[in-house]
């Protein structure tokens, strides 16, 4: 088993170059056909938080929470989770979306989602843009804590690739998948502190709402950008969130790896 995993991860390694390739092409081709081309990527966060802005800002009268702006408090938060539930939705979909290729003997099918991986983050890089923006719009501080954001899009990476190598095999089987793992996407937008405070949960309650890994990286993204807290403040947490997250990358890849000869036959 321990070579199986070893083998899968060195062949994604050795096809580097080609998920390079494909990524690029991935990203041209969302928007063939399109006037405004790539900068659609720059206009759907936008006009995202700008409509949650106005909702709850405008509409519920939502107040600065620790003297920043809810407009920055948000975007701090939809910036990961919009990352995740990108590629993760787009992942379920990658292996049966290419037949074509999966049905070439020498095609190796776990770099789609790696794929799927990479041009997601290309819309997170411009999502991140635009939450600086806002800050500086805002006047807030700026810190050496931003670069922490790197470390909490490692962990935003880990966690997805995991997820979306068991989804998108599993998917093939059975495309009730995709329904599912929509709904689950749904659930988690609001179950997930995005829009509101952990806080002004009971601490029963927020017991099990941090059991979201997607909490971990949501909260991280924070403390990066707005409350300036390291990462090793959360030790207890920060080892449940790699233990869960190693946990399901294994699963992906063994999950993965004992379907992947069955695909060609099934598509």
């Amino acid at each position: 088993m321990i070579n199986t995993f070893f083998n899968f991860l060195q062949t994604i390694w050795d096809k580097r170059q080609l998920i390079v390739v494909m990524t690029r092409r991935e990203i041209k081709a969302q928007y063939v056909g399109s006037f405004l081309s790539f900068f659609w990527t720059i206009i759907h966060p936008m006009v995202m938080i700008t409509v949650f802005w106005f909702v709850f800002s405008i509409g519920f009268k939502s107040k600065p929470l620790n003297d920043v702006p809810f407009v920055v408090w948000l975007a701090a938060g939809m910036a990961p989770w919009y990352c995740f539930s990108d590629i993760l939705g787009g992942a379920t979909h990658t292996i049966t979306a290419n037949a074509h290729l999966i049905k070439k003997t020498l095609f190796h099918a776990q770099i789609l989602p790696v794929i799927r991986l990479f041009s997601g983050l290309v819309t997170h890089a411009v999502f991140l843009i635009v939450l600086l923006g806002l800050i500086v719009l805002q006047q807030l501080p700026v810190s050496f804590f931003y670069l922490q954001f790197l470390y909490y899009t490692f962990c935003l990476c880990m966690l997805v690739i995991g997820l979306a190598w068991i989804v998108s095999a599993l998917n093939v089987f059975a495309r009730d998948v995709a329904q599912i793992v929509g709904v689950t996407l749904q659930i988690g937008f609001w179950g997930t502190p995005i829009f509101w405070d952990i806080q002004i949960m009971p601490a029963t309650v927020q017991f099990w709402l941090k059991l979201n890994p997607m909490f971990y990286v949501v909260q991280g993204y924070r403390d990066s950008f707005i409350n300036f807290v390291p990462f090793w403040h959360h030790p207890m947490y920060t080892l449940y969130f790699w233990v869960l997250t190693i946990l399901l990358c294994g699963t992906g890849i063994f999950v993965f790896s004992k379907l992947k000869s069955e695909f060609a036959d099934v598509l």
